[in-house]
């Protein structure tokens, strides 16, 4: 369960890495426009910190994006 679980953190990090790229923001221009520490964006980029629905929201704020958008994304359930 918890190396599913970090499979599914790091391609969520991966994820948000490419939309920030996409919208040609950064990191901190995200937590900046979403109201949240830069440093929280870095930990959820690099898989490690998993994210609340209200830091999720205020990544969507920042990316300038629907929050749906965050989470569609692929992901291998299945093991």
């Amino acid at each position: 369960m918890k190396i599913r679980n970090q499979k599914y953190l790091d391609a969520f990090g991966k994820h948000l890495k490419d939309l920030i790229k996409q919208k040609r923001k950064t990191a901190e221009d995200v937590a900046a426009l979403g109201g949240i520490e830069t440093k929280q964006v870095y930990r959820i980029i690099n898989g490690e910190h998993s994210t609340t629905l209200s830091v999720l929201v205020a990544i969507a704020k920042g990316l300038e994006v629907h929050p749906k958008k965050l989470l569609d994304f692929e992901f291998e359930f299945e093991e």
